[in-house]
């Protein structure tokens, strides 16, 4: 059972080639229930068939009205970078990754004022994250 007494897990959806993670959490609660939490990640092939996800500390928070979003932790990024639990490329990459996809799903450039997101959920996921929820009662 979830922190929010459901019987829902959440989903996560990898986008490898974008370094993200997207899921839409189930302890989300009022104003931000139905949001979105997007990691930037690393992938590990950690043995056969397996891949490790590793947060590299830069979030972005999409809340379910409007049209804005949030980029978070942005300070212990920072401090990966400082104490070396993250590298200067792999620091250029999540810079990068994010504002890829920043540009590519939540910024419409052609447009203002903006009326809809130019590409979230991202289509690559869409069609997953339509699907209804499992039911974590069932599974065990």
């Amino acid at each position: 059972m979830s922190a929010t007494g459901s019987d829902q897990a959440d989903r996560c959806f990898v986008i490898a080639d974008e370094g993200v993670q997207i899921r839409k959490p189930v302890t989300f609660v009022d104003a931000l229930e139905g949001g979105w939490y997007i990691d930037l990640i690393d992938l590990e092939e950690a043995g056969p068939k397996e891949l490790a996800v590793h947060d590299l500390y830069v979030d972005i928070l999409v809340p379910p009205l409007g049209r804005r979003y949030e980029v978070l932790d942005l300070d212990e990024f920072a401090d990966a970078l400082e104490d070396g639990a993250i590298d200067a490329a792999t620091a250029v990459r999540v810079l990068r990754d994010t504002q890829r996809f920043i540009d590519k799903h939540l910024r419409n450039l052609n447009q203002d004022p903006p009326g809809s997101w130019p590409d979230f959920p991202p289509a690559a996921i869409l069609g997953l994250a339509e699907l209804p929820p499992f039911d974590v009662a069932q599974r065990t």
